[in-house]
């Protein structure tokens, strides 16, 4: 009888573990946006502050918007999916397109790391489930996203890698690579969560590798091996959510 028993312990054991590989990286990315938030980033207005300057999305992030004050005056950029506006004290005022293009790529950067992992969903992004890996005695599973070059943004090249918690299917970690200004490699933590109004907000410690040769491939190992380097911590303040709802 309990060889019996330790069989069908073994069998069941065997079947979660199917089960538990035949999630794609597709579904991994849909149960996180999930557990952050869900339908809330499509019906709420989000706004934080981050290095000095205010951020507000509206709903589904079709607006985006930055003020800061700076030479005693007052900005504010307005990015939409097809438009970028800068005013100074309420005024309007002439951008030339390639600023506007860099400011626009600013602005939606900070939204896309605020809210992720929201837009990990986006038309232009592509998923592919690497493995899975222990960081810190918890188990993740790895996903790397890469982007088309139709609504990537700027550094559509780039890779990023994303470390799920296996139980709570939260983006915990993050890395990228980049090309420009000589290329490099960077891993975020994430630490302090906090859910505003249901949805899930993190700040970061933000890593590079000592050795500026290393690969985003190992870099999980090298932050376990204590050979990255605190480069700063992108912290939100302020953050309120509204939902239109």
């Amino acid at each position: 009888m309990k060889y019996f028993l330790l069989l069908v312990i073994l069998m069941l054991s065997a079947c979660k573990n199917t089960t538990e590989k035949r999630l794609t990286a597709d579904e991994i990315v849909t149960k996180s946006i999930v557990v952050s938030g869900g339908d809330l980033y499509k019906t709420s207005k989000i706004a934080f502050k981050f290095r000095d300057k205010e951020y507000e999305s509206d709903a589904n992030g079709a607006i985006q918007k930055r003020k800061f004050f700076s030479d005693s005056l007052n900005y504010i950029d307005i990015k939409t999916a097809s438009d970028f506006q800068r005013y100074i004290e309420d005024t309007p005022v002439v951008v030339s397109d390639s600023l506007a293009f860099v400011y626009s790529e600013s602005i939606n950067s900070v939204h896309y790391f605020a809210q992720l992992p929201y837009h990990l969903n986006d038309k232009a992004v592509h998923k592919k489930l690497l493995k899975e890996e222990t960081i810190q005695d918890k188990s993740y599973y790895l996903v790397q996203v890469t982007f088309d070059q139709n609504g990537g943004g700027a550094d559509f090249q780039d890779t990023y890698y994303y470390w799920f918690n296996k139980e709570t299917f939260t983006p915990d970690y993050l890395a990228y690579d980049f090309q420009t200004n000589g290329g490099g490699v960077r891993f975020r933590k994430a630490y302090n969560e906090r859910y505003v109004n249901g949805i899930r907000f993190v700040d970061y410690e933000n890593y590079k590798p000592k050795d500026a040769s290393e690969t985003i491939q190992n870099v999980a190992n090298l932050y376990a091996t204590g050979q990255l380097e605190l480069l700063s911590k992108i912290v939100l303040e302020n953050i309120t959510v509204v939902s239109d709802n």
